[in-house]
């Protein structure tokens, strides 16, 4: 088990990287927000680019024409010192038109990450340590239902993200689809993305949060409005019930052991609220919010032994004989 632990811990990330769209960069955007932040930051490197080959021109040429050893006049002749006067003038203009025009842009393209429109869906983000909570609305209250580590937004249309921290700052960013935002405890911060082409796109926790802020990661699924149907009328079904005597038997030690007490699993009496809900985990590509993909034997792993998969993490070790962490690992990954 150890062994196999390890190994996760040296692969996965790559496997999670290699199943996304692109290595989750700002350069590689496909959504709305993503393609005016990447216009802006290839703007302000071409410009500070010419400016810093300006500013090498000019040293060149002053070592140039002082390249040899003489003594510099005490007082500089009139017209050379207005013409450094003019050239500090011209610069210093210069700069101020610059900083203005990146301040100016900055503004307008930060502004526009929360505007949104009127078929906006509105989705409730809330970071936790380590891993993120994630709760889809409804036009009626049974029509609501949570989920962890995976967000399905439709392509073309505008998601606003209302984030919540819970404990400490977390930064809530996927870099192909928008700019990051703040989880600030006790303060309610909105982000606006429309993903123009379908793709899983990798997110991150972009604001140190504890030891394993490196592993609280996220997928999120842009998919056609159709698939999105789908989806999301199966999540909002509750748990199927097991009909193997297997499953059957890793249900009843799920609600028998602690892991009740934590976790819901919508259709039973699990109804804990401490741990992400468990309702459907099975048709999530990752678990542990990111490290390992949804399999048996990951689930089986990370059930044994969380606190050498994740270290810190709060999901305390439950006793279990063999057999009963088959079973549980079995019910979870049938939970589809």
């Amino acid at each position: 088990m150890r062994r196999a632990t390890r190994l996760a811990w040296v692969v996965t990330p790559a496997v999670l990287l290699a199943g996304c769209d692109g290595w989750q960069s700002a350069l590689d955007a496909h959504g709305t927000s993503a393609v005016s932040l990447k216009q802006l930051i290839i703007l302000i490197v071409a410009v500070c680019s010419v400016v810093w080959m300006l500013v090498m021109i000019a040293l060149i040429m002053a070592l140039w024409r002082n390249r040899r050893e003489r003594p510099l006049p005490v007082t500089p002749q009139p017209s050379t010192q207005r013409r450094m006067t003019a050239t500090v003038i011209a610069a210093v203009a210069a700069t101020t038109v610059v900083i203005s025009g990146f301040t100016i842009m900055s503004f307008f393209a930060t502004r526009a990450l929360g505007i949104g429109g009127n078929d906006e869906l509105t989705i409730k983000v809330r970071g936790l340590q380590w891993w993120w909570s994630v709760e889809y609305f409804g036009a009626r209250s049974e029509e609501r239902f949570e989920t962890a580590n995976e967000i399905h937004i439709p392509v073309g249309r505008n998601v606003r993200f209302k984030l919540e921290g819970l404990d400490v700052i977390h930064s809530f960013w996927v870099p192909s689809l928008a700019g990051k935002q703040d989880l600030v405890p006790g303060r309610a911060n909105e982000l606006i993305i429309r993903a123009e082409k379908p793709g899983i796109y990798r997110g991150q926790c972009a604001e140190f949060c504890g030891m394993q802020h490196a592993h609280m990661a996220f997928l999120v699924i842009a998919e056609s409005p159709d698939e999105f149907d789908k989806w999301i009328n199966a999540q909002r079904q509750p748990a199927v019930q097991p009909s193997e005597e297997e499953l059957a038997g890793g249900q009843r030690t799920f609600l028998e052991k602690p892991c009740a007490a934590c976790h819901t699993v919508r259709g039973t009496a699990a109804s804990g609220t401490t741990g992400p809900d468990l309702t459907h985990v099975g048709s999530r590509k990752y678990i542990a919010a990111g490290l390992f993909e949804t399999t048996r034997g990951s689930l089986a792993a990370w059930i044994a032994d969380p606190q050498t998969i994740k270290p810190g993490n709060n999901m305390p070790m439950v006793p279990l004989t063999p057999e009963e962490l088959r079973a549980v690992s079995a019910y979870l990954a049938s939970l589809k």
